[in-house]
């Protein structure tokens, strides 16, 4: 597979928008949970013959955030009933061996900067939502962890360091054997991922697919500063290749604009698609569950991003 090469941001945006068919997205409606909001959805998973999307759900003026899981009852998502709550933001989900996996960000007082809080990313399995328990956690800092089980039973970790070894944010990977090995030393050992980012833009990983030639179809989010102040985020993918450890180019599937007007969390926020999950679909479409400006949550369903990449020629001896 062919490395990708850097582009900015508005020249991967330049190019969607040159070729974009006119595909529209629509909003979810949540209800069960008084005036707070609901946005960074996952993807519908099913679980006990329900299909259930975890999102996150907090007060406009708050970052005070849960997980609440929904279920689609008369055209709308309501809190499924008796299904536990957690204190986290942006909740992922993935099938390992089995088992349901459910991740999220916990954040907490800082140590050192009095007044900002700091964060970390919490893993909990079980056989179902209602069995969730705790078992991992990444280091202090760090978001955008994602797990996905590979062609030969491993499990690919994508990482997303910050600071003095990612700068704004990169997206590192690296394998192990089983769930035990999830551990916050080996996850600071991840290779970094090259030819991504500009150095004053960040990204990261938000969900990953195991591809029938055995490549990865990455789906995440590409970001930077407009004016030093206001924030954009786009729904983007890349192929990977976990064996030899490559990334593809980077392409946006996704952006604000392609979703109805609606309220932002604060005027910084207003440009911003936080990608949750992509459900592949049996005629040639995929449906994109985003986070919409910190406030909502919408769907679009546009081609299959992940077809091409299932192309590739995957003979690697």
């Amino acid at each position: 597979m062919i490395p990708g090469k850097k582009a900015s941001c508005q020249q991967l945006l330049a190019d969607y928008k040159g070729k974009k068919v006119n595909y529209y997205g629509e909003k979810l409606q949540f209800d069960g949970v008084g005036n707070r909001d609901v946005y960074n959805i996952t993807a519908p998973f099913e679980d006990g013959g329900d299909l259930i999307i975890a999102g996150r759900v907090e007060e406009r003026e708050s970052e005070d955030s849960e997980v609440i899981f929904f279920r689609q009852r008369d055209g709308k998502w309501l809190p499924k009933e008796g299904s536990p709550t957690f204190c986290l933001q942006d909740p992922f989900v993935t099938r390992i061996g089995g088992e349901l996996i459910l991740g999220g960000v916990e954040t907490f007082p800082h140590q050192e900067m009095e007044g900002l809080l700091n964060w970390r990313t919490l893993f909990y399995r079980g056989s179902d939502i209602s069995s969730l328990q705790y078992f991992a956690q990444g280091p202090d800092g760090m978001k955008d962890l994602r797990l996905v089980k590979l062609e030969d039973g491993e499990i690919g970790v994508f990482t997303r360091p910050q600071g003095k070894v990612g700068g704004r944010g990169v997206i590192g990977f690296i394998k192990i054997d089983s769930l035990a090995e999830l551990t916050i030393n080996t996850i600071e050992k991840a290779r970094l991922l090259k030819n991504q980012f500009l150095s004053d833009e960040w990204g990261g990983v938000n969900e990953a697919h195991l591809l029938k030639n055995g490549l990865l179809g990455v789906l995440g989010h590409i970001a930077c500063f407009c004016n030093g102040r206001n924030r954009h985020y786009y729904s983007m993918v890349f192929p990977f290749d976990p064996e030899q450890e490559i990334a593809g180019a980077m392409e946006i599937i996704a952006c604000r604009d392609d979703f109805p007007k609606g309220p932002a969390k604060n005027e910084k926020l207003v440009d911003l698609l936080f990608s949750g999950g992509l459900c592949r679909n049996n005629d040639g479409t995929a449906t994109l569950y985003v986070g919409v400006s910190d406030a909502e949550a919408h769907r679009i369903t546009i081609p299959d991003p992940f077809l091409r990449y299932e192309m590739i020629n995957n003979n690697r001896n």
